[in-house]
């Protein structure tokens, strides 16, 4: 069983077009930079290391899905202001797999990963506009109502995050990836440690990290 994570960057083109090809390379750098430090840091579960596929595309193959959230969490909040799509597909591989050299992979759980990326783009053009930029997808289909319970939380968790402010952002960063308490994160901010729950509160924070580590716990009881 693996856990296949591609990663798409919404409105690509944007880039090229409404910036210039400077600021396209510089996404690429810090993408790099980005999925080089996940390589090194969760080196235990990673099965295929991430990296760039496309322009505008990275994927991930890992052996356990203990750090998937933290994965995607750290990927987002370092990126930003780009923005992202994932998908994560749960499931077998058909090719033979090479830790530093995944591209030309081949399996259900990249295909998987692949299909919800790929409604996560139907949805952004119908109802679901900006709602969604997590799903997640299994290969036997043996558990769809858990399934559904997650991909639901999840976009009740990207409701959440699209409505940040960069100074609640900031504040989010310090203490989901950084591990900053409220006091430590304010120190580091030059505000106030109410200031900081304030803007945490605000940004319904604590909806959010429930609600992925609700997911989490379930993927890990699930496929762990």
């Amino acid at each position: 069983m693996f856990f296949a994570i591609i990663g798409d960057i919404i409105n690509s083109k944007s880039i090229d077009t409404d910036r210039t090809l400077q600021i396209r390379n510089e996404v690429q750098i810090n993408l790099n930079k980005i999925l080089d430090e996940i390589n090194k840091k969760y080196s235990d579960v990673i099965a295929a290391n991430f990296l760039i596929t496309l322009g505008d595309e990275f994927q991930g193959l890992l052996n356990h899905p203990k750090y998937i959230f933290e994965i995607i969490e750290t990927i987002k909040l370092n990126i930003y202001p780009i923005k992202l799509r994932f998908g994560i597909g749960i499931g077998g591989m058909y090719t033979e797999i090479n830790r530093d050299m995944a591209i030309g992979a081949d399996g259900p759980a990249y295909y998987n990963a692949r299909k919800m990326v790929e409604e996560i783009k139907v949805l952004e053009k119908g109802k679901m506009n900006g709602s969604v930029n997590i799903m997640i997808k299994e290969e036997a289909g043996i558990h769809p109502h858990e399934i559904n319970l997650i991909n639901s939380n999840l976009q009740l968790c990207s409701c959440i995050e699209n409505n940040w402010t960069l100074k609640q952002r900031e504040i989010v960063k310090k203490i989901m990836l950084e591990k900053k308490s409220q006091v430590e994160a304010a120190e580091a901010l030059g505000i106030s440690q109410s200031s900081v729950q304030r803007r945490l509160k605000a940004a319904g924070f604590y909806d959010y990290i429930q609600g992925v580590e609700t997911v989490s716990t379930i993927v890990n009881e699930i496929w762990g």
